[in-house]
C-alpha cells in the first residue's frame, strides 16, 4: 500500500491504532438479542391471546428499536484512528465507520500536542496543531486510555525533537 510508506523510508518511532471501546462483545449481543426476542415474543403472544392484540406490535417495535440502537452502536465502533510518528512526519489517519479515510500530516518539529484537562474528569480533549492546522485525536477514548495515549504520544514527539 502506498499510504503506509513513510517519506524517505523513515523508521516509525511511534504507532498507535485508536478504536472505540465496546463493553458488549458480539457473542453477548447475540445472547441479549435472543433473550429479549424471546421475552417480547412470549409477552406479545400473551397479550394477543388475552385480546389485547395491539400491545403485541409495541413489543415488536421495542425489539426493533433495541436491535437498531445496537446496530448503530456497533457501526460507529468501526471508526478508528491510526497515529504514527517518524523523524520527518506525524500522521493521523481517521477512518470513518463507512471506511472513508482522512489523513492529517504534520512536521514533527512544528507540531504541538495540546491537552485540555478537567480537574474532576481528567483529559477532555486532545489536539495536534501545527502549520496553521488543527486536528483532534482520540475523541472517543475513555479517560484512562486518553491518559496513556497522551503520555506515550507526548514522549514520542519529545524523542523525535531531541534527535535533530
Amino acid at each position: 500500500m502506498e499510504g503506509n510508506v513513510e517519506k524517505d523510508d523513515e523508521p516509525t518511532v511511534f504507532a498507535a491504532e485508536l478504536t472505540p471501546h465496546r463493553s458488549l462483545g458480539r457473542q453477548g449481543f447475540r445472547i441479549l438479542l435472543a433473550l429479549t426476542g424471546i421475552f417480547c415474543l412470549l409477552h406479545g403472544i400473551f397479550f394477543f391471546v388475552t385480546g389485547a392484540w395491539p400491545v403485541m406490535f409495541f413489543f415488536g417495535l421495542d425489539f426493533l428499536l433495541l436491535w437498531g440502537a445496537f446496530w448503530l452502536n456497533y457501526r460507529s465502533g468501526r471508526a478508528r484512528e491510526e497515529v504514527t510518528v517518524s523523524r520527518t512526519s506525524v500522521s493521523i489517519r481517521k477512518i470513518s465507520p463507512a471506511g472513508q479515510m482522512v489523513e492529517h500530516r504534520f512536521n514533527p518539529f512544528w507540531a504541538r500536542f495540546r491537552v485540555r484537562r478537567h480537574q474532576e474528569f481528567g483529559i477532555t480533549s486532545m489536539h495536534v496543531t501545527g502549520e496553521g492546522r488543527l486536528t483532534d485525536v482520540g475523541s472517543f477514548l475513555n479517560p484512562d486510555d486518553r491518559e496513556s495515549f497522551a503520555k506515550a504520544f507526548r514522549g514520542a514527539l519529545a524523542m523525535v525533537k531531541r534527535r535533530i
